[in-house]
């Protein structure tokens, strides 16, 4: 036997230091989506609203880009508040999660297809 000693991969309060990452990742993604939909709609305000330099126009695609990182960011939060309270079933929730995202993705995207169409 050797004399190295294992570290234990559980933390005192009865977290693994990848359940605590996995929660951490879900909360940054949630604040990347808020932090894009906050540069979108502040890009809209300051460059056409105050400063009158160029104008944008609200298109499909913008709309589209809008209403994705809005929602997902409301959909990372949720899901983080999720897995705080129902740790057990963490992975059945994150498999939930990336197959709604999938399927928002592509529902978004048939829907602005058809709408340019």
């Amino acid at each position: 036997m050797s004399k190295v000693k294992k570290k234990p991969t559980r933390l005192p309060g009865g977290l693994s230091q990848e359940e605590i990452v996995l929660e951490k990742v879900i909360y940054f993604s949630g604040w990347i989506f808020l932090i894009a939909l906050m540069l979108l709609l502040s890009a809209f305000f300051i460059f056409d609203s105050l400063l009158d330099l160029i104008e944008l126009e609200l298109n499909a695609s913008t709309f589209t880009l809008i209403i994705f990182t809005g929602t997902n960011s409301a959909i990372s939060f949720a899901l983080a508040t999720r897995v705080k309270k129902n740790r057990d079933q963490k992975k059945k929730l994150f498999i939930d999660w990336l197959l709604g995202e999938f399927i928002f993705c592509m529902i978004a995207i048939f829907v602005v297809a058809a709408y340019q169409w």
